[in-house]
């Protein structure tokens, strides 16, 4: 049962969100890794509702299934290019914060991949699945009716 739906939801949060959504999504980074990440956090944090999401995005991107059910082992498979595994790495390490700052075994790989203005757009990017998969388990909105738009 939801504990907050749609309707109790103050008016702009989603569409100020959603801004930043977009201001993400329109940047130099990869819409797939994008998912990726987002798929990540969402197991990483336990949100159904997010899951369900961006694993139905990244199937519509013609992810495999392989991909998809290995994403929560992903040090432990030879699937994920050194690109996607070292932003895995960081989506890790900056979902689960520790006290300390992020050390640079886990931000200096990223400079082989990723400009500045690129780790930075990551950085919100990750950021900002926090923020949804924190609202989606405090709102407990019902996984599996999200459908992928064409």
């Amino acid at each position: 049962m939801e504990r907050i739906t749609y309707k109790d939801i103050p008016e702009g949060m989603f569409e100020n969100l959603m801004n930043i959504e977009n201001f993400i999504n329109n940047s130099p980074l990869e819409m797939h890794l994008l998912e990726i990440v987002r798929l990540r956090v969402a197991q990483k944090n336990g949100c159904a509702y997010c899951v369900d999401m961006h694993h139905k995005e990244l199937k519509k991107m013609n992810e495999t299934d392989l991909r998809l059910s290995s994403l929560c082992v992903w040090e432990e498979t030879p699937y994920f290019t050194e690109k996607e595994r070292v932003v895995l790495k960081f989506t890790d390490v900056l979902t689960k914060l520790s006290r300390g700052p992020i050390p640079d075994e886990n931000y200096d790989p990223l400079l082989n991949f990723f400009s500045k203005e690129e780790i930075s757009y990551l950085t919100l990017a990750i950021s900002q699945i926090n923020t949804w998969t924190r609202l989606m388990k405090t709102f407990q909105l019902t996984p599996g009716n999200y459908t992928v738009s064409n």
